[in-house]
């Protein structure tokens, strides 16, 4: 690893941190990493990276810290106290949350941090687990320019569409609007995948013509097999896309936008996840509308 590139410390080893961080490691960069599970330490250490036994640890030396974990409480969680990063990072590091939040938690982040001589931005991803793993994310950034440039390639190891937005809070924002453009879509093919079984059509062909045409979209290409096979493996969880409805339904609210079908749509995964699959992919939407047109699951 070159020596010239700034020492990271990564904060939440999930299924989108774990090979965000490892893709960074591929990269040349050296990375400490910290998580609350163990065995995601050693595939840290097994992929080349080094594993801290706390968040102190990890960013003590640390050039830029970067977090990804669930929600905003988690977020808050790491970042304050005595314990945490803004304790224990130097003044004059960079913070990148990448973890998808309320655009609020970001700006007050962002103050926080500032009072410190710790600069921040907010950069969440799009792309799902197989876009972490190949690196061809899409981040969402909100902060300042020149931060922004100075993080640029570490985006860029990481992702392939790579955009400053606006002011902190405005990666969080993109970010909500691109939850709900997800979900919408997803829940759209569920329906069709219903009608056309129903139909007696066959699902694959027909899902192959139709994302030759104006209905095909990155979601199609990604979820065609989960529709296929009934694979709903997390690669998001329903659980985190009822998180992220929350945020976009609460922000459009706040600023007079109305989402009629986003908060149908909305409703339609708390009622997923009050079903007890939250733990499964977004993709799951499937499972819903099968049982509301009658199908035994």
């Amino acid at each position: 690893m070159s020596t010239n590139l700034p020492k990271i410390a990564w904060i939440g080893l999930g299924i989108m941190g774990s090979p965000m961080s490892e893709n960074l490691v591929k990269a040349g960069y050296d990375v400490t990493g910290f998580t609350l599970e163990q065995d995601k330490l050693d595939r840290l250490t097994a992929a080349g990276g080094t594993a801290a036994g706390s968040i102190a640890e990890a960013v003590r030396d640390a050039d830029v810290v970067i977090t990804m974990v669930p929600a905003s409480p988690q977020v808050e969680a790491i970042a304050y106290g005595p314990d945490g990063i803004l304790e224990n990072v130097r003044a004059g590091a960079l913070l990148i949350d990448m973890s998808s939040i309320t655009p609020q938690t970001s700006v007050d982040l962002a103050k926080a941090a500032a009072d410190r001589g710790i600069r921040v931005l907010d950069a969440p991803v799009s792309g799902g687990e197989a876009g972490a793993i190949e690196a061809v994310l899409s981040i969402m950034v909100g902060g300042a320019q020149a931060d922004f440039d100075q993080a640029a390639p570490i985006f860029e190891a990481l992702g392939r569409t790579i955009v400053l937005c606006g002011p902190h809070g405005s990666g969080q924002t993109v970010k909500a609007a691109n939850q709900l453009i997800v979900a919408v879509n997803i829940q759209a093919c569920a329906e069709a995948v219903v009608f056309l079984e129903k139909s007696g059509v066959d699902l694959e062909a027909a899902l192959d013509v139709l994302n030759g045409g104006l209905a095909g979209s990155t979601v199609l290409t990604r979820k065609k097999d989960n529709f296929l096979h009934r694979d709903f493996k997390p690669g998001f969880r329903i659980d985190l896309h009822h998180k992220d409805m929350g945020i976009v339904t609460d922000a459009a609210r706040n600023v007079g936008a109305a989402l009629p079908v986003g908060a149908v749509v909305a409703q339609l995964v708390a009622g997923l996840r009050a079903q007890g699959d939250g733990g499964l992919d977004h993709s799951a939407l499937l499972r819903a509308v099968e049982r509301l047109s009658g199908a035994r699951i």
